[in-house]
């Protein structure tokens, strides 16, 4: 009986240790493929934002009503169709909407200066570090803020279309400090939730899943970074 005991003890103890190495391996990858998708927007927003007829033909055109709303109906049409992609063809896609997104925000480097945005990224790349550390490790269950967030970032969408047309600037400062909140509380959410998400189906062995699973993970947790990058922007950017 002791020794049936032991065994079942060691056997509980070698599947904890495996599911703990795969989830460090799942949430390392996730942020792997995030950063991989940072440094494609960056590339592309900084090569099309120092070149002015680049510039002139997005933004000084009707095109760039393509530029800002495509990358919202890539995000939509990505969430729906994910289930009949294969792992790689989301990840294609995920690079494609990244540099998509460098596009859509090539402006900045029109607008703010280089040292307030390099300070700017700085900042938001600490409070994000921060946050998804805060989520993955906290023993507090905060998935009930997934419902309130979400609603918040209805929300901000709905504002932000709306300012578009009225040009208010409380209305815009408004929506850039609600933006920073709400950004910083999905950021902890959603690591938590990817964490949780991996804990759940780790016994599955279902790897296609997995690996889908960290390239939705990745796009979770870029756009919480990028968006809470733009919104501090609004506060920290120096106008050239």
């Amino acid at each position: 009986m002791a020794q049936y005991e032991t065994m079942t003890s060691v056997g509980a103890g070698t599947r904890s240790a495996a599911i703990d190495a795969g989830l460090k391996a799942h949430m390392s990858k996730t942020y792997g493929l995030m950063s991989i998708a940072m440094v494609i927007t960056g590339v592309v927003a900084f090569v099309v934002g120092n070149n002015d007829a680049m510039l002139a033909a997005i933004f000084g055109t009707p095109l760039k009503w393509v530029v800002m709303f495509a990358p919202l109906a890539v995000v939509f049409g990505f969430g729906a169709m994910i289930n009949r992609m294969s792992a790689g063809a989301a990840q294609l896609v995920f690079w494609g909407f990244s540099a998509l997104m460098g596009l859509s925000i090539s402006y900045i480097f029109a607008v703010y200066t280089g040292m307030s945005i390099a300070q700017t990224f700085l900042v938001t790349a600490i409070a994000f570090a921060g946050l998804s550390l805060y989520g993955y490790t906290t023993k507090k269950d905060i998935s009930g803020w997934g419902t309130f967030l979400i609603m918040g970032v209805i929300g901000l969408i709905v504002a932000s279309v709306i300012n578009i047309f009225l040009g208010s600037p409380a209305i815009q400062f408004a929506v850039s400090v609600l933006g920073v909140l709400i950004f910083a509380g999905l950021t902890a959410y959603d690591t938590q939730r990817i964490k949780n998400d991996y804990l759940q189906m780790a016994t599955h062995g279902a790897t296609d899943w997995l690996a889908k699973s960290a390239i939705m993970g990745a796009l979770s947790l870029y756009l919480n970074f990028l968006n809470m990058f733009m919104f501090l922007l609004q506060f920290m950017g120096g106008r050239e």
